[in-house]
Formats: C-alpha cells, sequence, structure tokens
C-alpha cells in the first residue's frame, strides 16, 4: 500500500528536500518524461498571459528556469522565486531570483504586472492561500497564466499515461536522478481538486474571467484568470 502523501509542513519540507535533489538533473527528465511537451506547454502558458511587452512577470516555483527564459523571449521582464535553494543555484536565467515560500512571498503587494507558474499548483500547502498570495503581489488588471500536469479524459489516453507515470517515470528518474522523487512526482496529481473547485478558489481569491484548457488532450492543463480591479 503506498504511503500518504504529506500535508501541511510536512510537505513544504519534503518537497523543498525533493527538489534541492533532483534540480541538476531537472530540465533534462522534464523533456525526457514529457517527450518534448513541456517546451509547447510553457509556450502556451506564456502566450496565454497576453501580457504587453515589458511587462514585469511573477515566475512563481521558478525551478531551473525555463519559464523564465521563455518570458525573456517574448519581452517580458520575469523575477524568479522558488523555495529550494538548489533549484536556484542550477537556474539558468538571467531574471533576479528570489528564495522564498510562494505562500509568504518576499515580495510587494501590486508589484507585478502578471504571473506564471510551471507544475507548481500541487506542490505548495495550501492551494487557496497560493491564489490569495498571487491576487496580493499581481496588480489590479493584472493576470495570472498556472501550467500544471492533469488527467486525460480519453480513456486511451488515460490509460497510457498512467501506465507511463506508473512504470516509465519512477524508472528515468532512478537511472539518471532519484527514483522515489519521480515515483512522488506523478502522485502529486492527487493533491490537485477538479477544475472546477480550482476556478472557485481563483474567484475567492481576488481573480476573474477564469479559464481552463486542456493541452495534449489533458496530458497537462492551464488555468488563466485576471485580478479584479
Amino acid at each position: 500500500m503506498a504511503e500518504p502523501l504529506p500535508t501541511g509542513t510536512a510537505k513544504v519540507a519534503a518537497v523543498r528536500e525533493m527538489f534541492d535533489g533532483i534540480a541538476g538533473r531537472y530540465e533534462i527528465l522534464n523533456t525526457l518524461m514529457s517527450l518534448g511537451m513541456d517546451h509547447r506547454w510553457r509556450r502556451r502558458c506564456v502566450d496565454a498571459l497576453a501580457a504587453p511587452a515589458g511587462s514585469t512577470v511573477l515566475d512563481l516555483a521558478c525551478g531551473t528556469g525555463s519559464l523564465a527564459r521563455q518570458l525573456r523571449q517574448s519581452g517580458l521582464r520575469p523575477v524568479g522565486l522558488d523555495l529550494s535553494a538548489g533549484m536556484l543555484s542550477h537556474a539558468r536565467t538571467d531574471a533576479p531570483l528570489v528564495l522564498g515560500d510562494a505562500l509568504a512571498a518576499p515580495l510587494r503587494t501590486g508589484s507585478f504586472d502578471g504571473a506564471v507558474s510551471g507544475f507548481a499548483l500541487r506542490n505548495v500547502a495550501d492551494l487557496g492561500n497560493l491564489f490569495a498570495e498571487l491576487a496580493r503581489v499581481v496588480r489590479p488588471g493584472g493576470r495570472v497564466s498556472l501550467l500544471d500536469l492533469g488527467q486525460p479524459e480519453q480513456a486511451v489516453l488515460r490509460l497510457g499515461y498512467r501506465l507511463w507515470c506508473r512504470l516509465v517515470v519512477p524508472g528515468l528518474g532512478a537511472a539518471l536522478s532519484n527514483g522515489n522523487a519521480y515515483r512522488y512526482l506523478p502522485a502529486s496529481l492527487a493533491y490537485l481538486p477538479s477544475p472546477g473547485e480550482t476556478t472557485q478558489l481563483m474567484r475567492k481569491a481576488g481573480f476573474g474571467a477564469v479559464e481552463h484548457e486542456l493541452l495534449s488532450g489533458g496530458i497537462s492543463q492551464l488555468y488563466v484568470a485576471t485580478r479584479h480591479r
């Protein structure tokens, strides 16, 4: 029987330790395990933000800087925030980087024109608090574009995806990085509420015009919303 997933402060500590440990090969494994689709998903995430050139954008849980680089290529000014010092030490970006917890970000209120995140929603201790903190640091009228993994709706694709996550992902992780971490990452999808519940949490935090988009048949998903004025 699988061990229960950690919650609360235990989850924060476990996530920090895990990402510190896998930072060195995180990007290459993302690309291998997604068959290269992660690059397309990140481009879609930044395009959906629809931010004017020169906008200052928070890259929440920025990791090693993949989204920050995409933001820069799109003419935007990224600032990265991450809980893991290991991830930041391996970052390949010229963006300013801040070490900190997304639920208590050391950032000024209303200081960003928008925010993005890549595969971070399931790794925070409290999703409602995350959205509230995003609403605090993003100015009224600013937009957020939040990317994470999903669950395909089509039965055959869903079965193949589950087998890939159960067999291939941990195997690649064990061979190239940390098998335990890459067993946790697919299992962590259980933390995510349904799209309807997530949309309600975002609205409660102060976002409107919330849109939910499935990418690659639902393997990935994207939430886009606007901060209320």
